[in-house]
């Protein structure tokens, strides 16, 4: 009599554990998970941490594409049918563990096990999305929504369970980057938000949940003042008053 079929495979027991093709790696605040321009040959899950993603164009300047939290993978392009290089730079904000599964393994989990496809497939769908959802905030959304926006989101508000209301340490920089601003812009919103009460601000930032009215209402008060410059300019001129022709 032939045995049984072993236990069905568990998505969650294999991205936590080290074994064939992986292996835990324990990175330090501001050391990369990879560079752009290094071989895509691994690809890493999130396990404890916060990351972030970042771009250098050819002329030298930096930005700050996403934040990666918990459950999250990272370098996912790794996959594609024709191995590459790393687009971006994934570095650790603070300290990460992560299961690093070599392109190999990754590959051939997927395609053995429907399970392992469906959370991974589910987790890229989700990524494409918040990119949309970027996307669309980058062009319609003010500034100072924008900064609301991605402290919601490192507090992640909207996830499952309770969030995390005091986030991980990010400099003005980078969120100026993040948002395309100026870090002058940055600190002058983040002192408003803190007036208003919708964070606490002493060296790490604390989010409280009524900073959503940023995001949700229209008529909040934290909308972008126009210059008088630009509102006299906004307003239909008059039409010149002909001078009275002589009785």
């Amino acid at each position: 009599m032939t045995e049984s079929k072993n236990t069905a495979f568990d998505p969650a027991a294999f991205l936590a554990t080290a074994g064939m093709g992986r292996k835990m790696v324990q990175l330090k605040p501001k050391q990369a998970f990879f560079t752009q321009g290094d071989s895509a040959d691994s690809i890493f899950y999130l396990q404890k941490g916060r990351a972030h993603l970042t771009v250098v164009s050819p002329a030298g300047k930096e930005a700050t594409i996403t934040l990666l939290a918990a459950g999250d993978f990272i370098g996912e392009a790794s996959i594609a049918a024709v191995a590459g290089l790393h687009l971006a730079t994934a570095t650790a904000v603070t300290a990460c563990t992560a299961l690093k599964i070599e392109r190999t393994e990754m590959l051939r989990v997927m395609h053995a096990e429907h399970a392992f496809s469906d959370l991974f497939l589910s987790f890229l769908l989700a990524r494409s999305m918040r990119i949309q959802a970027d996307l669309v905030d980058q062009l319609f959304n003010s500034s100072e929504k924008r900064l609301a926006r991605i402290l919601l989101l490192m507090a992640e508000f909207g996830k499952p369970g309770e969030p995390e209301t005091l986030i991980p340490d990010i400099t003005q920089e980078t969120l100026a980057e993040m948002i395309g601003t100026t870090r002058s812009r940055v600190s002058y919103f983040m002192n408003r938000f803190r007036k208003l009460g919708f964070i606490e601000y002493n060296g790490r930032i604390r989010v409280h949940k009524s900073l959503l009215n940023v995001i949700l209402h229209e008529g909040t008060p934290l909308k972008n003042a126009q210059s008088a410059s630009l509102l006299e300019t906004s307003k239909t001129p008059s039409k010149p008053t002909r001078p009275k022709k002589p009785r």
